[in-house]
């Protein structure tokens, strides 16, 4: 093993703790591949410009990607990042926290800036990460940020090796992990013979979001609810995730990967892991991550029988699609666990494009009294089942939904609810949003909400049946809820979306 593989387990390094998020981080010089491309604009970037001002640790970040750009080009590219999409103003940037980043602090971050063109090799690249650890002075880490497409990133894993920047760092890689259970082998052996596996962080930034966190809190900190979740209490769990966009430029992406590989694999099991994941012995990342990694192992293989495949009209139009392409714009599926609290229990999992609204939906429908002693007439029944709802968008709402009496004469039932957003508490102005929370538990080595090579790989083997014989696509309408077909998969339930109600507003003072 070479030397850098043992240097890499050191225990400052790699504890396998869970990390107080009141420890001070060491300095980090941030290597981000793929730094021109669309995450890195919409998030990354302005992210950077978040944590740095916030003065969680000292960061220079050492940018690279395929253009051939001056590091005062790339300055102005990322303050342009900045300025669409992270608030920043002619004189100020609005950070999440309510505090003004004035003009002197944004040029404070620019200046720890760097570009390296990726034409200009691994000994240019090496030298600008050297001179960026040299100014942080001893200590200090590395966190390589590969934001680029899989069939770039083992380029990228062996520049890092010939650069020699694999010792005293981490890399956080995006999705999608694979596209079938042979290709994800193949990576992450790849990726392990560089990196040691305590050492990638695979991300999934729905599991950044405070509302998916929230999970966790709501079900193992509360009496309430603890004793109900299983079977015996939920009647079914969907988890739906539609999207209003389109291709948005991604055909070549998107062409070779669909709604299943490029959502469902990285986001709604990952998503339903949360939901059904046995208690962890500890608040900490190797019990968290294995408790995960139990569900997958007990999800029973994804029948084509049980999944809807649709795509939206005009799809085969699109620049860069194939004119008979089969590739599915939108999924639906019936999934279940073969565990003792899950036995029997239905997972809707739906997500689509060109939908009519883009939600991130978690529903978890509890069954219904065995025997009603209210009249047909009195409403009970007639808004579907008991709901807790939790929208993972950024208000970070959850929803208790139950039937109530009318006020009045009679005993006629209304659908009520309880309900709790994070945007209304004294803590709203402390969420940070969710590539910005992974970034830091990345530096601070937490992998709590990152995901495993067993985990993905657990996944893509209950996937060959769907992949090896997908059902046809369907078309569906732009901005419908998706093919027909949706409803008799879920009767003879019903999709919580569209809401048969809407989330309250703050009631005025």
């Amino acid at each position: 093993m070479d030397s850098y593989r043992a240097q890499s387990n050191d225990a400052a390094l790699d504890s396998g703790q869970y990390h107080n998020e009141s420890e001070r981080i060491r300095p980090h010089v941030i290597v981000l591949f793929g730094a021109t491309g669309d995450l890195a604009r919409r998030k990354l970037l302005p992210g950077f410009a978040h944590l740095a001002a916030s003065h969680f640790a000292p960061i220079k970040v050492v940018a690279s990607s395929l253009e051939e750009m001056s590091d005062e080009d790339f300055r102005a590219f990322a303050k342009a990042a900045a300025a669409e999409y992270g608030h920043l103003e002619t004189v100020a940037f609005e950070r999440r926290i309510r505090e003004p980043l004035m003009s002197e602090e944004w040029e404070e971050f620019a200046a720890n800036l760097r570009y390296v063109p990726r034409s200009a090799g691994p000994e240019t690249l090496a030298a600008a990460v050297a001179a960026a650890e040299d100014q942080l002075g001893e200590g200090c880490l590395r966190l390589h940020y590969l934001s680029v497409p899989p069939a770039a990133a083992l380029d990228v894993i062996n520049m890092l090796r010939e650069a020699k920047l694999v010792e005293h760092s981490r890399v956080i890689m995006e999705k999608p992990f694979g596209t079938d259970l042979e290709s994800a082998v193949e990576l992450n052996a790849q990726v392990q013979r560089t990196f040691d596996e305590s050492q990638i962080f695979r991300i999934d930034h729905f599991l950044g979001k405070e509302a998916t966190q929230n999970i966790l809190a709501l079900r193992f900190a509360n009496g309430l609810f603890e004793p109900i979740w299983n079977r015996n209490f939920i009647d079914h769990v969907q988890i739906d995730i539609p999207e209003s966009l389109g291709l948005d430029r991604r055909a070549n992406f998107y062409e070779n990967t669909g709604a299943y590989k490029d959502m469902v694999v990285t986001h709604l099991f990952q998503l339903m892991a949360f939901v059904a994941m046995e208690p962890p012995s500890a608040l900490e990342p190797t019990s968290i991550s294995e408790k995960k990694n139990e569900v997958f192992r007990s999800l029973l293989p994804v029948l084509p029988s049980h999944v809807v495949r649709g795509q939206y009209q005009g799809y085969r139009q699109e620049e860069g699609v194939a004119r008979d392409s089969d590739t599915e714009t939108f999924i639906a599926m019936h999934c279940e666990l073969d565990n003792w609290r899950w036995a029997g229990v239905p997972f809707y999992l739906r997500t689509g494009k060109r939908m009519p609204e883009g939600m991130r939906i978690i529903s978890i429908a509890f069954k219904e009294p065995p025997r009603s002693m209210f009249s047909a007439d009195s409403g009970v029944g007639s808004a579907g089942p008991d709901h807790l709802t939790f929208d993972l968008a950024d208000e970070h709402k959850v929803s208790l939904s139950y039937y109530g009496k009318r006020p009045g004469s009679g005993m006629k039932l209304d659908k009520v609810s309880m309900q709790f957003s994070t945007g209304k508490t004294d803590y709203a102005g402390d969420v940070l949003e969710a590539y910005e929370r992974l970034i830091l538990d990345a530096m601070r080595g937490d992998h709590t909400l990152f995901t495993t090579a067993d985990g993905i790989e657990s996944l893509w083997e209950r996937s060959i049946s769907l992949l090896d014989a997908p059902p046809p696509v369907t078309p569906y309408e732009p901005g419908s809820w998706g093919p027909n077909a949706i409803h008799e998969l879920i009767a003879p339930n019903a999709w919580r979306l569209p809401f048969e109600g809407t989330w309250r507003e703050e009631n005025p003072s």
